[in-house]
Parts: structure tokens; C-alpha cells; sequence
């Protein structure tokens, strides 16, 4: 499984938790990447993801976008 990230939509920190919110391709699908991470001492404890494929333009029901913040 062939994985791109292209663009960083977010990053937000709180305490020991950070959170990435990106967009890329996947198996040449629009898809959206959600990672979160546990940073304990300096380094990544636990991380977390999920990943969605982004529907065509012309399948979407409304002109909102995914990334709207």
C-alpha cells in the first residue's frame, strides 16, 4: 500500500498529545490522514491513525470540503 502525504492541514499540541491532520493519496486515492501521538520524554509512546478516502468532487453532497477549520 503505496502512501503520499501532500499537504499538512493541521498540527496541534496539548500537554504530551499531537495531532496531525493531513491530506495525500493512497493506492492513488484523495485521502485524508488523521495521526494523534502520545510523546513520552522526547520520544513517540503511542500513536494512533485513522485514514479516509476523499469522495470525487462530482460524488460529494455538498461544496464544504473536508478540511474546513
Amino acid at each position: 500500500k503505496e502512501t503520499d502525504y501532500q499537504t499538512n492541514h493541521l498540527l496541534l499540541a496539548e500537554g504530551n498529545f499531537v495531532l496531525a491532520v493531513n491530506e495525500g493519496e493512497s493506492d492513488n486515492k484523495q485521502t485524508s490522514f488523521y495521526d494523534l501521538f502520545r510523546v513520552e520524554n522526547g520520544k513517540i509512546a503511542e500513536h494512533w491513525d485513522v485514514m479516509e478516502t476523499i469522495a470525487p468532487k462530482a460524488d460529494r453532497k455538498n461544496t464544504n470540503g473536508k478540511f474546513n477549520f
